[in-house]
């Protein structure tokens, strides 16, 4: 007899955590795995829980254990492997049936599987969630996007499992179609961005300023207790004082210095492209990574070209505010992409709602985020954060640290691309009289186009030099 309320596709670490999290919070919740022998062990480790959990090897048993209309979440590989449960799961489902993406998956995948399942009137949902293991067993930041009758139905469960901030739950239905995976894909550029500029700091208190992993964990700790407060730097701090059981040596001494990455940092910065926007640190962010897997390259040209850098003399309150400078600027990027988005997808994205429900349980969030939400709630001039007063003021105040760390790095030979790139997009923001009219004429000149004057929009004819 059909009984659970939810289903669970994929009992890897995510879908296993938000499996009991839902559970946990009252809700029966059938549960299967591609993998069938993966089902009973998760079943013996869930406890008290495993009384709210329906375990199925079969689909189709799996789908009919469900109350109808369906809702099943897949939490499995995003793009072909999703493709393929579509198509398998398709005959047993019905008109009404909800279908839940809760991977990271292309927006892009997500608009094209919404239009496909609407025609026989089943609803499509892309679900970003963000907050690790962690936050999907207690409590992720979820963003959801989708048809709103399919999210009214989903949304008692959504809003029981979400992590809270003060009492309000980190969920919330963003728009329609790949709306919620969108968002999602920015986070995880923000967060990209975020990482680089914590990496480059540290890069420069232990290059630069020969503080050694514990001392620099417990600068990132002090950090942690004023405005750079965030789950990033708290875990910074915590990695910092690890130190390796079998060496004895600081944890981040003995990790490969190749840093990984799923993809999600280098969509965001395709997708700036496409929207003509600018992620030039989101973009420096990945670029650092790529360069970081090709090890054995810097390795090789360390001894060609020499990997040697000076001391810096920058204080750590004067990294502490180019750290706070750089964050800003990054956020403030990655919103401008969203309203792009917003606009060219007519989604309604509102960017109060995004920074509140970034506020707990995903990895970037931060103090900082209040102050955005408020920001934008009071209406930021020409929607721009960094015209919003309180953040206007806060970097004028913070920039000659950033200048000045920035200058100091690029003297002493410490690379700093994502602390440099936001320097220089500040810039670029601030001179209302640039140099693109120079690249304007140079296009002009060798297309034989003519030019737009000063005060004369609209007039491109005659020749370049009319």
């Amino acid at each position: 007899m059909a009984s659970a309320r939810i289903g669970i596709y994929g009992l890897g670490t995510m879908g296993s955590a938000l499996a009991l999290n839902v559970a946990e919070k009252g809700f029966d919740v059938a549960v299967s795995n591609r993998e069938a022998e993966w089902i009973a062990p998760f079943i013996d480790e869930a406890g008290g829980l495993a009384d709210r959990l329906y375990p199925h090897e079969n689909l189709a048993d799996f789908v009919a254990a469900l109350e109808c209309p369906r809702v099943i979440l897949f939490m499995i590989p995003s793009g072909a492997p999703m493709d393929a449960m579509l198509r398998e799961i398709d005959p047993l489902l019905a008109p009404g049936d909800i279908v839940i993406d809760g991977g990271n998956a292309d927006f892009h995948d997500t608009r094209r599987r919404a239009q496909e399942l609407s025609v026989s009137r089943r609803y499509y949902v892309g679900l970003g969630v963000s907050g690790g293991e962690a936050g999907a067993r207690t409590g992720p930041s979820m963003m959801v996007g989708g048809p709103r009758e399919a999210w009214q139905r989903i949304a008692p469960i959504l809003t029981a499992i979400a992590a809270r901030h003060e009492g309000s739950p980190c969920v919330a239905h963003l728009g329609p179609d790949g709306a919620g995976h969108f968002v999602k894909t920015v986070h995880n550029g923000i967060e990209y961005a975020d990482m680089q500029i914590i990496a480059e700091i540290y890069g420069l208190l232990r290059g630069g300023a020969g503080l050694s992993p514990p001392e620099i964990g417990t600068l990132f700790e002090t950090w942690n207790a004023g405005p750079l407060r965030s789950f990033l730097v708290e875990i910074t701090a915590e990695v910092l004082a690890a130190r390796d059981p079998q060496t004895g040596h600081p944890v981040v001494d003995v990790i490969k210095d190749a840093a990984g990455q799923k993809g999600t940092g280098r969509w965001t910065v395709i997708e700036a492209l496409r929207l003509g926007q600018s992620a030039s640190v989101i973009e420096a962010a990945v670029g650092a990574r790529s360069w970081s897997s090709e090890k054995e390259v810097r390795q090789a040209a360390e001894a060609v070209l020499g990997g040697a850098a000076g001391a810096i003399v920058a204080t750590p309150e004067t990294l502490a505010e180019a750290f706070l400078a750089a964050r800003l600027l990054a956020y403030a990027q990655g919103f401008r992409v969203i309203a792009a988005a917003s606009e060219e997808h007519g989604w309604a994205l509102e960017p109060e709602v995004i920074a509140r429900i970034w506020r707990a349980g995903c990895i970037i969030r931060a103090d900082l985020l209040d102050d955005i939400a408020g920001a934008f709630a009071a209406g930021a001039p020409e929607g721009e954060l960094l015209l919003a007063p309180g953040f206007a003021e806060r970097l004028v105040r913070h920039l000659p640290a950033l200048r000045q760390v920035v200058a100091e790095a690029v003297h002493a030979g410490h690379p700093v691309p994502a602390l440099s790139a936001a320097l220089a997009w500040y810039d670029t923001m601030r001179h209302g009289h640039g140099t693109a009219g120079l690249i304007q004429a140079q296009r002009d000149r060798f297309g034989h186009h003519g030019f737009e004057r000063l005060g004369q929009p609209g007039r491109h004819h005659g020749p370049w030099w009319d």
